[in-house]
């Protein structure tokens, strides 16, 4: 029976590890992709007029 326990939790990290990958997969693209594209620009665009905008009291 030890080869049972020595088995299982690669079993198990496997079956959650194809599932993730299998509901990432499902999840691109479809009816929200425009509205994530747009969530992903905003926060792009935002993070970089915060990182182009001068800094008061620079020296």
């Amino acid at each position: 029976m030890d080869y049972v326990s020595a088995l299982v939790p690669p079993v198990v990290m496997a079956v959650f590890f194809t599932g993730l990958i299998v509901t990432i997969v499902k999840t691109q693209g479809g009816a929200n992709k425009a509205k994530e594209d747009a969530a992903v620009d905003a926060a792009v665009a935002r993070a970089e007029s915060v990182r182009q905008s001068p800094e008061a009291g620079g020296a």
